[in-house]
């Protein structure tokens, strides 16, 4: 019992280490539910069941879960972000190429995106329209 108390002290030591020197955010996020899981493990063989099943539930699986979903999350906001910019670049350079001022061409467009001032009937019968 004490050889197996030693064996998983190590590998809890050795799995925190390895999840703090990982290249890759993934594989440190899954090292870090691992590091959880041993010391559930851990708590297991200590007698405290009750720690043990919660660290196993929130620790390891909860934890990492909400990592993981976190990490697709920034990924996915960084890819549009790359691809907004890959845009605005090939616009820009288009503009260029074709000898067209991209700024007035911007401006331009902001001009026709926004929203036009309605003109009442009693405004249009004041300067000569239908009313």
């Amino acid at each position: 019992m004490i050889v197996l108390i030693f064996v998983l002290g190590v590998l809890l030591i050795t799995s925190a280490a390895a999840a703090l020197y990982m290249k890759h955010i993934v594989s440190a996020i899954i090292t870090s539910g691992v590091v959880s899981l041993v010391g559930s493990l851990f708590f297991l063989l200590a007698g405290a069941p009750d720690v043990a099943m919660t660290e196993a539930a929130i620790g390891s699986a909860l934890t990492t879960v909400i990592f993981l979903f976190a990490w697709s999350r920034i990924r996915d906001e960084q890819d549009r972000q790359n691809a907004a910019d890959q845009y605005q670049e090939k616009y820009q350079e288009q503009g260029q190429e074709q000898g067209q001022d991209t700024q007035g061409k911007q401006e331009q467009a902001q001009i026709a995106a926004s929203p036009r001032p309605r003109i009442n009937a009693a405004e249009r019968a004041q300067k000569g329209g239908k009313a």
